[in-house]
């Protein structure tokens, strides 16, 4: 999995955002906001990584059990999914 071509994550006033740049501001008109992990999982997205890629990053960032990282990871890409915002 891939972050599409064309979403930018910013740092402004302590929070996360994506936003669309270029021809990706014709499919998607909007503000997406992240908190720390959110924003921790989208840019190893951006390089390319599957799932259990995910799950072991978080493990190795954050104190959580791998049940529920598995669940929030499982969210987070299903969020992503249906926004159409990786490939």
């Amino acid at each position: 999995m891939k972050i599409k071509e064309g979403f930018i994550l910013r740092e402004v006033a302590g929070s996360y955002i994506v936003v669309a740049v270029g021809s990706a501001v014709k499919e998607f008109n909007g503000v997406i906001n992240l908190n720390e992990t959110g924003a921790f999982l989208w840019k190893i997205l951006e390089k390319g990584a599957e799932k259990e890629d995910l799950i072991s990053a978080l493990l190795a960032e954050y104190e959580v059990e791998e049940e529920l990282a598995t669940k929030d990871i499982e969210k987070f890409i299903e969020k992503l999914e249906s926004a159409k915002l990786i490939k």
